[in-house]
C-alpha cells in the first residue's frame, strides 16, 4: 500500500531533509507544505499555505485527501519564551483541523519537539535526559503542542509520535536555527579578515559537554517511528549517538578552514557581526559564490544562544534503540561534509 506524506514546514533544515528521504523512499508520495511552497517538479509536491489562515489552508489540502501521514516541522520564533506559545499551537490546530476535514484515511501525526520539554533552554538540567523525566513549570509551546495531539488521537483514532532532535545540523538557508551555517559563514569570515578562530560563546560552554542530531538521521528516525507499530504513541529522543566538547571540536573546525585557534574571547555574535554584511557581499564578489544575502546566512542570534550552554546537553537515546532504531552519525564527520556541501554550492570559499 502506498502512503502519503504530508510534510508541514517543508523548506525548513528539518522538514526539507525529510521530505527529500521520504521521497527517495519506495510506496510514499510526499505533498511539502510551506509559507512559500516549491518547484512543482520534483519528486515531492509542493503546496503553498498560510499556517495562520485556516479556510486558505483547508483549501490547499483539499487536493491532497489521500494523506495518511501527517509530520509536523513547522515553527515560529518569538522574542520570548511565553510568545512561542501562541503562534506555535494555533498553527498546529489549524493543520490538524484542515487535514481532519480533508484527509479521511490519516493513519499517523509525527510531532518535531526538542530538548526544550526538558527545559533545556532555561538552565543546567538533569543529564542524560530521559523521555520519562517530569514536566518542568510552564510557558513550553512543545509540551502544550503534544497535549494537543495526544487529545485530537482519542479523538480521531490515528497515531502519533514525538522526536525529540538535540540541535539540528544540515543544509539550509534564511532558516533562524542553523548551526552549520552558523560555524562556516563565521569561520570563513574570520579567515576573510585574517584572524585567527576563537571560540565566541561563555567560557564554560567551551568545556561542557553536548551532541548535535544530524538532519538526514532524524528524518530517517522520524519516518521510522511514524511506521513501526512499536512506536505507537511514544516520544523518542534523537541524537548522532556520540558527545564531544567544544574544545575538541573547535581545532577540527578551525583546521577545516585553514584557521589557526585562538584563546577563547566571549563576545556577541549578533552584535560583533552585526556590520559585516559588507565582508560579505565583497566575500561573494571575489570568490564567486552563489549570490546569497547576508540576511540568510546570518543565524547569529541562534549561534549566541547555543556557544552559551555552560552545562551539559545531551539526552538519553537509549529508549529509540531499545525500540529497534540504530543508526548513528559521526558528529566531527558530519559537520566536515556539511562544510563540505557548503563549498559545493559556492554558499562559502572553497
Amino acid at each position: 500500500m502506498t502512503n502519503t506524506a504530508l510534510v508541514v514546514g517543508a523548506r525548513g533544515v528539518i522538514g526539507g531533509t525529510l521530505a527529500d528521504h521520504l521521497a527517495c523512499l519506495p510506496d510514499w508520495n510526499v505533498v511539502g507544505l510551506s509559507r512559500r511552497g516549491g518547484p512543482a517538479d520534483g519528486r515531492v509536491r509542493h503546496v503553498a499555505a498560510d499556517l495562520f489562515e485556516p479556510s486558505g489552508l483547508r483549501e490547499a489540502l483539499r487536493a491532497h485527501p489521500e494523506v495518511t501521514h501527517l509530520f509536523y516541522a513547522a515553527y515560529q520564533d518569538r522574542p520570548t519564551w511565553s510568545a512561542l506559545v501562541e503562534p506555535n499551537v494555533t498553527m498546529l490546530r489549524n493543520v490538524l483541523d484542515a487535514v481532519a476535514a480533508t484527509a479521511p484515511d490519516l493513519q499517523h501525526v509525527s510531532l518535531m519537539q526538542g530538548y526544550k520539554v526538558y527545559g533545556a533552554h532555561l538552565g543546567p538540567f538533569a543529564t542524560p535526559a530521559r523521555e520519562s523525566d517530569p514536566p518542568h513549570m510552564p510557558p513550553e509551546f512543545n509540551v502544550d503542542q503534544q497535549q494537543l495531539v495526544e487529545a485530537r488521537a482519542v479523538e480521531a483514532g490515528w497515531t502519533w509520535s514525538a522526536i525529540r532532535p538535540s540541535v539540528v545540523a544540515g543544509f539550509g538557508l534564511g532558516n533562524p536555527m542553523n548551526l552549520a551555517v552558523v560555524l562556516a559563514v563565521y569561520a570563513s569570515i574570520s579567515k576573510e579578515l585574517g584572524i585567527p578562530l576563537r571560540f565566541p560563546g561563555r567560557p564554560g560552554a567551551y568545556d561542557a559537554l553536548l551532541e548535535l542530531t544530524d538532519a538526514g538521521l532524524l528524518a530517517e528516525a522520524t519516518v521510522w517511528a511514524a511506521t513501526d507499530p512499536r512506536c505507537a504513541n511514544e516520544a523518542f529522543n534523537i541524537a548522532n549517538g556520540d558527545l564531544f566538547r567544544w574544545n575538541r571540536m573547535w581545532p577540527v573546525i578551525a583546521d577545516a578552514f585553514g584557521l589557526e585557534v585562538a584563546p577563547p574571547l566571549p563576545m556577541s555574535l549578533t552584535d560583533v557581526m552585526a556590520d559585516k554584511q559588507p565582508v560579505w557581499d565583497a566575500m561573494v564578489a571575489r570568490h564567486a559564490l552563489a549570490p546569497t544575502p547576508y540576511s540568510d546566512v546570518s543565524s547569529w542570534a541562534f549561534g549566541d544562544f547555543v556557544l552559551s550552554w555552560d552545562y551539559d546537553m545531551f539526552a538519553d537515546t537509549s529508549k529509540s534503540r531499545r525500540f529497534g532504531f540504530h543508526s548513528y552519525v559521526d558528529t566531527e564527520a558530519m559537520l566536515l561534509r556539511l562544510f563540505d556541501d557548503l563549498r559545493r554550492r559556492r554558499i562559502i570559499p572553497g
